[in-house]
């Protein structure tokens, strides 16, 4: 698995969508590229019509000669042609766009088998920290807690679940001396609404306000209990097919059913 540096100086995507599929046309574009003194670091095909290149370039004159050159090349619609963004290197390892199905906030839609995507995406987003908090939607058994703690595994980060069910109930009341804010929260919305008792809700509140990352499992659920306002910073959403809908009707609140992991 290729990863690079948050440190993007230098460094330029370059994506393009093909207008006329002619013979040697990537070539004609690398070479280019090349003549520029421009370093190719990685190539990838994106879906079915686009190309997206990671470059490295030390003369702002040449980048900006590349792209108007590129601009003049009627067989390519340049769509992208900047520092590359997390979504951009996701593109480049994994030959897909992450499908954004809502802008308030920002929703990501994975279908199980798109796990190794969301966790590189996810653990990427942990490895940049902040003060984030991360909704993950789902149905019973999908992958969301496996996807969330993957993720922190990913970034090489320490995960404390305050509320949980995928090995036993769990009902976090406190946090230990050695559990700092360099930690990653996993927040259960169905087990803290429906077990947590006033310590588990003052101890989440705790953690809501340290600045650090958060990641709340059933978002939908937690913000309709209403005791906690949160504003989640984008939401993941897991189908095992896309055409499955979330209901959070349809969530069966027990413990004895089955794991809601």
């Amino acid at each position: 698995m290729t990863r690079w540096s948050n440190q993007t100086e230098n460094l330029l995507y370059l994506e393009y969508d093909i207008q006329q599929n002619k013979p040697g046309l990537l070539g004609a574009v690398t070479t280019l590229i090349g003549m520029l003194d421009l370093n190719i670091l990685s190539v990838t095909g994106i879906g079915q019509t686009r190309r997206g290149l990671l470059l490295q370039a030390q003369s702002e004159a040449k980048v900006r000669a590349l792209h108007a050159a590129l601009l003049e090349v009627e067989a390519i619609k340049v769509t992208a042609f900047r520092p590359p963004t997390l979504s951009d290197r996701i593109a480049l390892r994994h030959g897909k766009r992450l499908d954004m199905v809502e802008m308030n906030p920002p929703t990501y839609r994975f279908v199980r088998e798109e796990l190794g995507v969301l966790v590189d995406f996810l653990g990427d987003t942990l490895l940049e920290g902040g003060n984030l908090v991360i909704g993950i939607r789902g149905m019973p058994r999908v992958g969301k807690t496996e996807a969330a703690i993957a993720a922190c595994v990913y970034a090489n980060k320490r995960w404390i679940l305050l509320s949980s069910t995928i090995i036993r109930q769990t009902i976090r009341t406190e946090l230990l001396l050695d559990e700092s804010e360099n930690s990653i929260f996993l927040i259960d919305g169905i087990t803290s609404t429906t077990r947590g008792n006033t310590e588990h809700w003052s101890l989440i509140q705790k953690v809501l306000q340290m600045p650090t990352l958060k990641i709340i499992e059933h978002p939908d659920v937690f913000l309709r209990d209403g005791r906690l306002e949160v504003d989640f910073d984008f939401i993941i959403e897991i189908r095992h097919h896309e055409e499955d809908v979330i209901r959070i009707e349809d969530i069966p609140i027990s413990f004895s059913a089955f794991d809601l992991s």
